[in-house]
């Protein structure tokens, strides 16, 4: 392995572990962004000519923690900062010296999902420390521009610091809501990725990929929370199906007409073994249940249809639990699916009357355009199909909205 892809696999496998450590004690992310960028610029300089160390990532930190010291001097920090950063580092170095250095992405994780930190940036932020993602690139994942998103992140991390926001694992009482903002970042973070199926965006692409693997820290870090199980579970159970999603002329193709044959078997096990050790915990949330559901759309690949009675009372439950309009909508699809299109459309058209946000939803009219046309009512079918199209951006499916009203 050459000292370029050495170092772009310990920037993969230990950017997160470096920044967390050099910034726990200090709180100054910035700073150990720089420092830790600083190491890897030396890295690719001294290891082609003296040759891998040992424990490449033991020896980033080193350099890092260098950088980090000189750049406080350089900065001619008051004496009494530089000396906390000294203390700090010196009390790491033990840890350091150790292969097994603690890992403190869980912490940086929760620093980044800290009610201080402002809703918006905290999936871009927890991008960047964690995984080292550029502003440039967390910009155009959530297509914002980069210039404002870069002004966000750095207020981000001026709150951390200014704010004295630890990185440590809260309390209790605080866990079960910063988790929750953490799997909420982490799956808008897959859902970014998501939105491109063809992977075709290059800055999308990868989005997804990294997501599940952020996911999989996490549910290392925090082995027996049932939630972080069930969202690398859900994950892995969409990233499944990602192959089948287009055809090979790049053609929208719905769930219920994938080819199961293209649905990758290992991704599918692992999510299935996720939701299991889940389960043990016997404490469902909203993570479990749309993992849960998508298992039951699974079961196609083994069965050759899917378990949509299980579907439609994955769906309530999921309603019940979120007061979500999507989530019953989809529970009226299904029951679509089980019971008939009739009573599949009493339900949708039930659900807009609660919801009318839903109106605005292309989800909505593609159902209600697909119950109709099911039922021979043609007109109301492609009208709802127009409503539909109005609604969409992508052009693949908008491709297949109109190939089905056109074939009413």
């Amino acid at each position: 392995m050459n000292a370029a892809a050495a170092a772009e696999r310990v920037a993969r496998e230990s950017y997160g572990r470096l920044l967390a450590l050099l910034a726990a004690r200090t709180r100054d992310v910035a700073a150990a962004e720089d420092a830790l960028a600083e190491a890897f610029a030396a890295a690719l300089s001294a290891w082609p000519r003296g040759g891998l160390p040992d424990n490449p990532e033991a020896w980033l930190f080193a350099a890092a923690k260098r950088k980090l010291i000189d750049a406080a001097r350089r900065r001619k920090t008051a004496s009494e900062g530089e000396q906390q950063i000294m203390l700090g580092i010196e009390e790491l170095e033990a840890e350091m010296s150790a292969r097994d250095a603690p890992d403190k992405r869980l912490g940086l994780m929760f620093a980044c999902a800290h009610p201080a930190i402002e809703e918006s940036v905290r999936t871009p932020l927890m991008l960047q420390v964690v995984l080292g993602f550029s502003a440039e690139r967390t910009a155009s994942a959530f297509l914002v521009e980069p210039s404002a998103m870069g002004q966000r992140l750095v207020r981000a991390k001026k709150k951390i610091r200014d704010a004295g926001i630890g990185f440590e694992v809260p309390e209790p009482d605080a866990w079960r809501a910063r988790l929750g903002a953490v799997l909420d970042a982490i799956y808008a973070a897959y859902t970014s990725g998501w939105s491109d199926p063809l992977g075709a965006d290059p800055e999308r692409r990868g989005l997804a990929e990294e997501a599940v693997w952020l996911a999989r820290v996490l549910v290392s870090q925090v082995r027996d929370e049932p939630e972080a199980l069930g969202l690398l579970s859900l994950m892995l159970h969409l990233e499944a199906r990602r192959p089948a999603r287009r055809d090979r002329d790049g053609r929208f193709v719905p769930l219920d007409e994938q080819d199961v044959s293209l649905w990758t078997r290992e991704s599918m096990l692992e999510a299935e073994a996720a939701l299991r050790a889940a389960s043990l915990a016997k404490r469902p949330g909203r993570y479990q249940l749309e993992a849960a559901i998508q298992s039951a759309h699974a079961t196609r690949a083994w069965r050759g249809e899917a378990d949509w009675d299980a579907i439609v009372l994955l769906y309530g439950a999921l309603s019940e639990l979120t007061g979500s309009p999507v989530a019953r909508l989809n529970a009226a699809a299904a029951i679509a699916r089980r019971d008939g299109p009739e009573r599949g459309l009493a339900a949708a058209e039930e659900v807009a009357r609660l919801h009318p946000v839903l109106n605005d939803y292309q989800p909505y009219w593609a159902l209600r355009a697909d119950l109709c046309a099911r039922l021979g009512r043609a007109e109301a079918a492609r009208a709802a199909y127009a409503e539909a199209i109005a609604r969409e951006d992508d052009a693949a499916v908008v491709r297949f909205l109109i190939e089905r009203r056109e074939k009413i």
